[in-house]
This record gives structure tokens, C-alpha cells and sequence, in this order.
């Protein structure tokens, strides 16, 4: 039987803020439910990934967890200790890689960050020297180990919030955006060093916004949208949910609100996301997802591209994504979702 690690049960966390009214004024208190009756289980050696766009509940689920905030209600155990009752026990055996608050001494080099957290974490002198030697290898920093971390890329800041997570050899990684900021080689890295830690029995919680992502690394994902879990499952069960759909991708030029609207308008069209790669020629990628016969509906879409000027690049059937899993549940586009919240 498998080691369950982590256990949340029934988490919840609510915020209160107070509405601005202007200068003068006082606002309204209001309740912000973050983290909204959420239930899962993890086991030992699994990559377990939260997915959910910006505002989702993933970074506080995941605070929660290490033992940085507390929980309103509900109760969590990792690696067999209470989150709350055995805060420091969890402590010892986890390491917590979190993108909102990196903590480091900006005016200390990356070495001197890292022995200054081995230090924390009580582990000798030499032990210390040959484990960041080792941790600044395999993330590629060794050669800008002696600069100071205000000189330091955000890629490379990343880079040193990872290695700092595993100073201590945990037994469970809490991995928040581990590879936002990254360049693509560095995220290949980071991910095949997470697949590997995997493979040596570490368990890995990791929170992430991309789908692609997702899918590569995890064995098993839990969907959260607006603090609500609305799915566990392999990348595979989950992606089953929509393998009735009929999907057409399409890469194109001119993809502008206005041409997103009038095929969301379409008889037979059931749900549409846009990823755009370029802001001003508006070229990106578009899904669409039918509810009718794929032959009936292609003509009228590409008739409507066609005639709203946009310039086709390629135009293919696709299998289903969790981005059309993500759409299928919640109505509503993840990227879109994502840059909404990216902008609260």
C-alpha cells in the first residue's frame, strides 16, 4: 500500500480586505475566500501538481502546507506530522520553493545565501560546502555563485529558490512556479531534475499556471478554480472527460477579440481559447471546440476567419488538453482566466 505524505482535509482560508471608497472614506469590509473546502491526498514519490490560474488558491494551499500560514478550517498532515500541532517536525522534512517570496540576502552572494540557510537548517560546515557545491552544479549557477543576488536575472533567482529547497534533503518539495522566469533550456533542467528527485522517492507538490507543463511532469493533477478543487485525476483521466469533443487548432494572424467573438458566435461551437504570441500582429493559437459534426462546422469557421482577414497558418484536428478539459469544467478559458488574475 502506498505512503500517503500529504493529507488536506476540508482547508480553508479567508482573507479580509477592506474596499477602497477613496481618500477619505472607509470601505467595506470583504471576505476573500481563497482556499475553499479543499480535500486531497498524496503519496510518497508522486508528483502531484495544482493547476489553476493566477488567484486560484494554489500559492496559500501550498503555504498552508509548509507551515506558513494557518489554516481558518480543516487540518493537514505532511509526512505523517500535523501542520499546525507539529509545525517545526514538518519543517525538518520539507523543502519549499516559493516564487512570491524568495527571502533572499540581496547583498550576500548565492553561496552565502545557501550557507547561511544550511546553517538554519543545523547541517555541518563541511557537509554544508559540499552540498552547495553540488545543488549550484546541478541548477548551473556554479559560475555566478560569488556575485551578489541583487546582480541576479530573475531565471537565475529562480534557480537559487530551488536549490535552496533542497539544502536539506527533504523528503517532500513544495514547489510553487518552480520554473516561471526561466529560459526554456533552464526550465528543461529544472523539470528533468524534478522527474528525477521523483524517481528517488521524494514526493513533489508543485503549483503551476502552465498546462504543458502540467502534463509532462505530473502523475496526477487537482484543478483548482476561484479556491475549489473541480477535479483530481491523471493528466490522462482528466483529459478523458472531453474525448467526445470534436477540437480544431488553428494558427493564425489577426487573431483579434472581434474575430474570437464572432466565432464563439457560430452555431455548433461550444467553447474557444486564444493564446497569443504576438500582442500587435496578433498572431497566436486558437481552439475551438465543437458540439456538432466536425465536418458541418469546419466551412463556417474557416469561412469567418477567412473573411475577417486573418491570415491562416496552419488549421488541424487536435486531441483533447486539459486547456479544453479546464474550459469543459469551469466555462470559462484557463488562459483567459490567467491573465485575469494576473492583473487584480
Amino acid at each position: 500500500m502506498m505512503k500517503k505524505t500529504v493529507i488536506a482535509e476540508n482547508l480553508t482560508k479567508v482573507f479580509v480586505t477592506k474596499e477602497r471608497k477613496g481618500l477619505f472614506k472607509k470601505g467595506l469590509k470583504k471576505r476573500i475566500v481563497a482556499v475553499d473546502h479543499v480535500s486531497f491526498e498524496v503519496y510518497r514519490g508522486e508528483i502531484f501538481g495544482l493547476l489553476g490560474p493566477n488567484g486560484a488558491g494554489k500559492t496559500t494551499t501550498i503555504k498552508i502546507l509548509s507551515t506558513l500560514l494557518l489554516p481558518d478550517e480543516g487540518e493537514a498532515w505532511v509526512n505523517g506530522y500535523h501542520v499546525v500541532k507539529e509545525a517545526d517536525r514538518v519543517r525538518a522534512t520539507i523543502g519549499v520553493s516559493l516564487y512570491s517570496d524568495r527571502g533572499f540576502y540581496w547583498k550576500l552572494t548565492g553561496r552565502e545565501n545557501l550557507r547561511y540557510f544550511a546553517y538554519l537548517h543545523h547541517i555541518s560546515p563541511r557537509e554544508a560546502e559540499r552540498k552547495i557545491e553540488e545543488l549550484l552544479e546541478l541548477v548551473g549557477l556554479k559560475e555566478h555563485a560569488d556575485k551578489l543576488v541583487e546582480e541576479y536575472s530573475t531565471g537565475m533567482k529562480s534557480k537559487l529558490n530551488f536549490a535552496r529547497a533542497l539544502l536539506n534533503d527533504p523528503e517532500t518539495l513544495f514547489l510553487d512556479e518552480p520554473t516561471i522566469g526561466l529560459d526554456p533550456a533552464s526550465a528543461r533542467t529544472i523539470r528533468e531534475i524534478i522527474k528525477r528527485l521523483s524517481r528517488e522517492g521524494k514526493t513533489i507538490f508543485l503549483t503551476t499556471h502552465n498546462m504543458e507543463e502540467a502534463d509532462f511532469l505530473c502523475d496526477r493533477i487537482a484543478i483548482i478554480n476561484r479556491g475549489k478543487i473541480v477535479a483530481i485525476g491523471t493528466p490522462r483521466e482528466l483529459k478523458e472527460m472531453v474525448r467526445d469533443k470534436n477540437i480544431v487548432e488553428i494558427e493564425a494572424i489577426n487573431l483579434t477579440d472581434t474575430v474570437v467573438e464572432r466565432v464563439r458566435r457560430l452555431g455548433g461551437v461550444e467553447y474557444v481559447s486564444v493564446t497569443l504570441a504576438d500582442p500587435v500582429s496578433f498572431k497566436g493559437t486558437m481552439r475551438v471546440t465543437f458540439d456538432g459534426e466536425f465536418d458541418e462546422c469546419l466551412p463556417d469557421l474557416l469561412k469567418v476567419l477567412v473573411d475577417s482577414n486573418v491570415r491562416l497558418l496552419y488549421v488541424k484536428p487536435s486531441e483533447p488538453s486539459l486547456e479544453d478539459m479546464f474550459i469543459a469544467l469551469t466555462g470559462v478559458s484557463f488562459y483567459e482566466e490567467h491573465v485575469k488574475g494576473s492583473k487584480k
